[in-house]
């Protein structure tokens, strides 16, 4: 399965802030979207980083002050993208073993969307589900 058709089912809205925002700006957009990352865009609208509320957790866990920097700051950069020819379960592996849950879909030099490792087990155990249900039918008939 490609990320195209993950996409295709969930949607490709995403999220986005500058650098040069405030965390404040950045929880208040998680907060008020219920989502757990943001995609920092650059000036042409690029991504060039991630901001996860694990991150604004761990810097404020350290650094109470850390509410007052910018998303810039305390982004995760440079950002690990994905292309929308993709294989879902090959970037599942990637975002497993590198241990991130979100990955912006660039096509060109265009985001149109963002996967979440929960988005990738979802289509996986939908793919699971046809193959075991085609397996059944085919077995019915014989």
């Amino acid at each position: 399965m490609k990320l195209s058709a993950v996409l295709a089912a969930k949607g490709n809205r995403v999220f986005t802030i500058g650098p040069g925002s405030s965390i404040r700006d950045a929880i208040d957009t998680l907060a008020g979207n219920n989502i757990g990352a943001l995609v920092v865009l650059g000036r042409a609208g690029e991504p060039v980083g991630l901001l996860s509320e694990r991150d604004i957790i761990r810097a404020m866990a350290s650094s109470p002050g850390a509410i007052q920097q910018t998303v810039a700051d305390l982004m995760t950069s440079p950002v690990l993208t994905a292309a929308p020819d993709d294989d879902a379960d090959s970037v599942l592996r990637t975002m497993t073993s590198r241990r991130f849950r979100h990955m912006p879909v660039v096509e060109g030099d265009s985001l149109v969307g963002m996967v979440t490792i929960g988005d990738l087990v979802k289509a996986q155990l939908t793919e699971f589900r046809g193959t075991v249900e085609s397996l059944e039918t085919r077995l019915l008939e014989s």
